[in-house]
């Protein structure tokens, strides 16, 4: 499975942004989705997540301002991001789940950067 992230930038504080994934290669089929972001000197951290059959979690820092979607079809996974704070600045990495084998595999991740 290969996933190619893109969307992110450079935003106002307060502003919005849009991150897609898609998801490509071999493979069955596609368990949960997701996103993880990782800030300078932190650890990575989950993000918000949708597993396949829609139900979400997200992270207390995000919750009420990002929401996360995906289209089974095309296999992508999206964040809607809005009332982006300074904090949200990060590298931002799309991540899947093969139910079949409970692989990980990981993006190659979006700069985002908010400005104050």
């Amino acid at each position: 499975v290969q996933l190619q992230a893109s969307g992110g930038g450079l935003v106002q504080a307060g502003g919005s942004l849009r991150l897609s994934c898609a998801a490509s290669g071999s493979y069955f089929s596609i368990g949960a989705m997701g996103w993880y972001r990782q800030a300078p000197g932190k650890e990575r951290e989950l993000v918000a997540a949708v597993a396949s059959g829609g139900v979400t979690n997200y992270a207390d820092s995000v919750k009420g301002r990002f929401t996360i979607s995906r289209d089974n079809a095309k296999n992508t996974v999206y964040l809607q991001m809005n009332k982006v704070k300074l904090e949200d600045t990060a590298d931002y990495y799309c991540n899947a789940v093969d139910p079949a084998t409970g692989d990980d595999y990981w993006g190659q991740g979006t700069q985002v950067t908010v400005s104050s």
